[in-house]
């Protein structure tokens, strides 16, 4: 498991977590967002598993949460963390000769 650019897919190999300013090298996306945070959760309330952390609209922009955690977990491309909605989308595409 490492931590993963939330866009791209870059690893972030440094013990430290992001600054705001930081971004990806590669795509050159923010690292300091909700998406790439361990807190982020779509089910959860505004997103968030913390309930102490402010609500944050942008989930894939940089924001000041003093919560924020980079998430370890096995990169699988670019949405992957919402295999649903992929699926969904494929069977779509079937469906209309996509």
């Amino acid at each position: 498991m490492t931590r993963h650019c939330h866009k791209c897919g870059w690893v972030w190999s440094f013990r430290e977590q992001p600054g705001r300013s930081e971004s990806c090298p590669q795509c050159r996306a923010d690292l300091r967002v909700c998406l790439n945070c361990s807190l982020h959760d779509r089910s959860a309330a505004f997103q968030c598993r913390d309930r102490r952390a402010e609500p944050v609209a942008e989930k894939d922009t940089a924001n000041f949460c003093e919560y924020f955690d980079f998430k370890s977990r096995a990169w699988s491309g670019p949405g992957g963390a919402n295999s649903r909605e992929e699926q969904a989308r494929a069977t779509l595409r079937g469906l209309l000769g996509d």
